[in-house]
């Protein structure tokens, strides 16, 4: 009888260590190349000559409003090198190095309804949760032996916030439309196929524990971001996100679990500016403790209800097979 079983291609890197080698190359290969186009972009855009395009460059990450049409500058740059960075290199290395499709990305069947919902309400349920982890990390304080180093931090964090404020502060339906494709939908999927389709996938091979494997993965998210006074809460946030996937054995809904949270901030933050609501999604202070309690029994109760959901959906595919 003949094998329907397709052939399992190995991958052209032996090894997971040296595979994640190739792989951090090819991120980099990846960031030099976006920021190279990123600026010829801007250049035809703002309409400045090469020898001017540094100094434009400069101003617009330093002082965007100063620049003529900065916002929608700011958002081609971060778009392109987003892409070239993150989602481009991360295609290019699971197809070409490791051989595989992109349906690969998915180890188990299709979730049921109820997880996507359920992995919808998780995140909402999870924010006063990781509001502590904001006031705490946002409260940091190194050792005076520390402080070049905690003075470098703060100014890298200023100079992000600076932007942040900068790409949020818009009034117009059309720009966050731009806004949730560029800051939402693209970083949620290059960053969940990067970090947890394939670094995740990869950690959790290499040293046989899930948990380690996921939790390192989300340190390396929230690292990689260079917004050292937001760590705690980015890497919790990448730690659910990890654990979505590994259980349902779907990249996409850990993409809609990051997607929603990014989302949620950007809207509210767009209904602040228009006088919709006046609650600033951007505080560091947590909220109530009382909420924070319940909000820690919810989010933990429904990510019980996610793996047993998944537990008993691969079950019943893997009962089906055998018979």
């Amino acid at each position: 009888m003949q094998n329907s079983n397709p052939i399992q291609l190995v991958s052209r890197v032996p090894g997971i260590g040296g595979s994640l080698l190739v792989l951090i190359g090819f991120v980099l290969i990846g960031m030099a190349v976006g920021n190279i186009l990123a600026v010829m972009v801007l250049a035809l855009y703002l309409q400045v000559d090469t020898n001017s395009i540094t100094t434009v460059l400069n101003q617009l990450l330093s002082d965007p409003g100063d620049v003529r049409n900065g916002w929608y500058a700011l958002m081609m740059l971060q778009g392109t090198v987003h892409f070239f960075s993150y989602l481009l290199p991360s295609l290019i290395f699971w197809i070409y190095i490791d051989r595989k499709t992109i349906s690969e990305f998915d180890f188990r069947p299709k979730p049921a309804f109820r997880i996507w919902l359920l992995a919808f309400l998780l995140v909402l349920a999870f924010i006063p949760v990781n509001s502590k982890f904001i006031e705490w990390n946002a409260a940091m304080k190194l050792p005076d032996a520390l402080s070049g180093v905690e003075l470098w931090m703060k100014e890298k964090e200023n100079q992000l916030s600076v932007m942040t404020a900068f790409m949020t502060e818009y009034t117009q339906f059309g720009q966050l439309l731009i806004a949730l494709f560029v800051v939402v939908l693209l970083p949620a999927l290059g960053e969940e196929v990067l970090f947890r389709g394939v670094i995740q996938t990869k950690l959790i091979k290499l040293w046989g524990n899930p948990h380690v494997g996921i939790w390192v993965a989300a340190a390396i998210f929230s690292a990689i971001h260079f917004q050292f006074y937001g760590f705690l809460p980015r890497m919790m946030l990448g730690a659910v996100f990890g654990y979505l996937y590994y259980w349902t054995g779907n990249i996409w809904v850990a993409i809609l679990a990051h997607f929603v949270n990014n989302g949620f901030v950007l809207v509210m933050m767009y209904l602040n500016n228009i006088g919709v609501v006046n609650i600033n999604i951007e505080e560091t202070k947590s909220m109530p403790l009382m909420l924070i309690l319940s909000s820690l029994l919810v989010s933990a109760g429904i990510l019980f209800s996610i793996r047993k959901t998944s537990a008993m959906q691969h079950e019943a595919v893997v009962i089906d097979k055998e018979f």
